[in-house]
């Protein structure tokens, strides 16, 4: 094995991640954007009404918007909420949805994406209604 084998590998392995990692940040920026979107016009309006039909039947539960987030809370518990949010570990990045609830001095949280198979701009309202419907029998149990 020569010296230059080595040199010329390398020099493509270093190309090949530089490659991959700026197509990787490009992907991120179109999902960030996307998923400005999603939230304005999808998730926030099921949200919305999903707070207001759940405070008509006696479960209060208060919407927030943080910054680049959404999240149903509780007003009984600040413990218990579901929040969406954009994972970016992920490549593509996806939205997900943290689901916290408070049993005592005990706190289960989990993370699921909203529509594991789709891309953030596939994902529907009926999709963001569905999962809210999907995880919010814990909440409204007791």
């Amino acid at each position: 094995m020569e010296i230059s084998d080595i040199r010329r590998g390398l020099r493509q392995a270093i190309e090949g991640a530089k490659r991959a990692s700026a197509e990787r940040r490009a992907r991120a920026d179109a999902a960030g954007r996307a998923y400005q979107v999603f939230l304005l016009d999808v998730a926030t309006p099921v949200f919305q009404m999903f707070a207001n039909v759940l405070k008509v039947d006696g479960y209060p539960f208060l919407l927030f918007t943080p910054a680049g987030g959404l999240r149903l809370m509780s007003e009984r518990s600040s413990g218990d909420y579901i929040e969406l949010v954009l994972d970016g570990s992920t490549d593509p990045p996806s939205v997900l949805a943290r689901i916290n609830r408070g049993r005592g001095s005990r706190v289960i949280t989990a993370e699921r994406p909203v529509r594991a198979d789709a891309s953030i701009d596939q994902i529907t309202q009926e999709d963001v209604l569905g999962f809210l419907l999907s995880q919010i029998g814990p909440f409204v149990e007791r």
